[in-house]
């Protein structure tokens, strides 16, 4: 293999390695807005409610960088040419529905949005750790 397709190799493996930063702690935040919700949803009142929006909010900035960091990684694998489609597809778990109407339709409904985003981002995650294994595998042989 030539130094170039080494180097872009090693680009990639970075790039990999940014998004699965910025996945990880989309999962962290999600797991500790997934934890105040059912806080919540066993009558934590306003503050859990307030506590889980924030949690939220935080999760939601880390899928969005997440997400500008899977675009790098599919450009700097698809310079590899091995395009591999990644895709974090969350639903709209921002809403407000449950600050506005907090009862506990609207708290279950939440917590439903936060498991299926953090089913997403821990796709996601398998999935970059994947081609960064085999990335690395490939170096080695």
């Amino acid at each position: 293999m030539t130094d170039n397709y080494e180097k872009e190799k090693q680009e990639a493996i970075e790039a990999g390695k940014k998004a699965l930063s910025s996945l990880r702690k989309a999962q962290e935040y999600l797991d500790s807005a997934r934890g105040w919700g059912i806080y919540d949803l066993i009558g934590g009142g306003l503050i859990s409610t307030i506590v889980k929006h924030d949690r939220m909010d935080k999760a939601r900035q880390y899928i969005l960088n997440a997400r500008d960091d899977l675009r790098c990684f599919q450009k700097e694998l698809a310079d590899l040419n091995s395009i591999n489609n990644i895709n974090l597809d969350t639903q709209d778990v921002w809403g407000f529905a449950d600050i506005l109407f907090d009862g506990l339709i609207a708290d279950m409904a939440m917590q439903n949005r936060i498991n299926n985003a953090r089913n997403d981002v821990d796709q996601a995650i398998r999935q970059v750790e994947g081609i960064l294994s085999s990335l690395r595998l490939e170096s080695e042989l």
